[in-house]
């Protein structure tokens, strides 16, 4: 038998051109492009087979499927599924817009509460290099010497590794979420002590709503980014005391930052920290129509699409690592810079601590020790994700039903019977024509929001 060489096989099997053509000029090609088209292009859709039946009340059946269907991943982070991340971004938009302008439910008399957009940070745990600049915004050298353009990378990395407190910042980070929680429980002391009610009354003047996302720092800390708004006591729906002003609401937001600690758990390797905010905190009132003054006010459409921004972005582009990290050696395999090297093997291995343990921060390792939601809301700032997603879904039945001359979705039943079959392509040209697909829906729907935001 004539041997063959491993070369001439593999230079048989078709390039990705080719896969792309074959893939175009299959027989099922129309169908199989419109189930990639009704899930935006999502990469990695999970792949189901079998069949539903639309029904009407009377028995007769107005539709029928069978074979194959994709469904969306749902996957939030922008670096594994670009599609479905936007998607996410554009249900935050209209969340925390309808708490800024009303709609989805929400009162547009909200407009008219006191709002602002703080800006919370962690505190310093030892020089980094930065972009120190003048007032009138030219660039000074850093501590290092140098004047570092906006793609250094050894922008936020300390200047000196040796004497940084990767321990310090670890454990702020493990207690963030935790910081948040404590600060909001302050200010809604601080209002009642203002407005000289008792705290357990206080909801019987107004009520507290926010909305906020975290956001990575160069030096891979997170600090939160938040639309605080009083309401009263009803929610949205009803109008703060007289006395509940803007400025009221910024002074109780700077007193509770200045007030708030969590102290970490006791450990004889580490010690004790009490953890805190840093000082630097940024208030500025929200308006509905474009600022005079950028440095104190702040359009409400500009705060939902930056809100929306960073929901996907704080997921998707972590310094750290994407999945979870299993060992001491995958630490040192990781393609990161040695400070986010240093944090994730500090977290690694304070979560071997026995004192440390409920913090779980080996498997929040790869995240630096963040172990919060990049989103979260107070229950009355405005509607849900979940409500979004159905009026989502309601919308697209109501069309496809008046397609067949139905106008009353309650008179059909659907009856589904799908199972799993797979995650994802079948091939490279499955994947690099969904991704075209993407782009092309990611530019549609940002077109969309431009024109949404243009009408507020």
């Amino acid at each position: 038998m004539t041997p063959v060489r491993t070369s001439r096989l593999v230079g048989e099997l078709p390039g990705e051109d080719e896969r792309l053509a074959l893939l175009l000029r299959g027989s099922g090609f129309r169908s199989w492009r419109a189930k990639v088209e009704a899930v935006g292009g999502c990469a990695k859709p999970v792949r189901l087979a079998g069949s539903a039946v639309w029904e009407t009340a009377d028995g007769r059946r107005v539709r029928e499927l069978d074979g194959t269907l994709l469904a969306a991943c749902g996957n939030r982070r922008e670096s594994v599924c670009p599609s479905c991340a936007h998607r996410y971004s554009a249900d935050t938009f209209h969340l925390v817009r309808a708490g800024l302008s009303g709609g989805k439910g929400v009162a547009e008399a909200v407009a008219g509460h006191p709002r602002l957009f703080v800006t919370l940070t962690a505190p310093s745990f030892g020089s980094v290099h930065n972009q120190p600049a003048t007032r009138s915004g030219q660039r000074r050298p850093c501590a290092c010497g140098r004047v570092h353009h906006d793609y250094d990378p050894v922008l936020g990395t300390p200047l000196d590794p040796e004497s940084y407190d990767y321990v310090g910042a670890v454990l702020w980070q493990a207690h963030a979420s935790e910081l948040w929680r404590r600060f909001t429980i302050t200010c809604a002391r601080h209002l009642a002590r203002a407005l000289g009610v008792r705290p357990s009354a206080l909801k019987h003047h107004l009520r507290l709503s926010y909305a906020k996302v975290a956001e990575y720092q160069r030096r891979g800390l997170v600090h939160f980014h938040a639309v605080i708004r009083l309401d009263g006591p009803d929610g949205p729906d009803t109008a703060p005391p007289a006395a509940a002003t803007v400025g009221l609401l910024e002074r109780v937001v700077r007193s509770a930052a200045a007030a708030v600690a969590v102290d970490s758990p006791p450990s004889e390797a580490v010690g004790a920290r009490r953890l805190v905010w840093g000082r630097q905190i940024d208030c500025r009132a929200i308006t509905e129509t474009e600022p005079d003054d950028p440095a104190a006010l702040v359009r409400g459409s500009s705060v939902a699409s930056y809100i929306a921004k960073y929901a996907t972005k704080g997921t998707g582009h972590a310094p750290g690592a994407d999945t979870p990290i299993r060992s001491e050696q995958h630490i040192a395999d990781l393609d990161v810079t040695d400070h986010t090297r240093t944090m994730i093997r500090t977290a690694w291995w304070l979560g071997g601590l026995p004192e440390l343990a409920d913090l779980r921060l080996r498997k929040w390792a790869h995240m630096l020790g963040f172990r919060g939601h990049f989103l979260t809301k107070s229950r009355r700032y405005s509607t849900t994700f979940t409500a979004l997603r159905g009026a989502r879904r309601e919308h697209r039945f109501a069309q496809e039903l008046a397609d067949l001359g139905i106008h009353d979705p309650d008179q059909v039943t659907v009856i589904n019977d799908w199972s799993l079959i797979g995650v994802g392509y079948r091939s490279a040209a499955e994947r690099d024509f969904a991704h075209a697909i993407a782009e092309k829906a990611i530019q549609r729907r940002r077109g969309h929001r431009v024109e949404s935001a243009a009408v507020v």
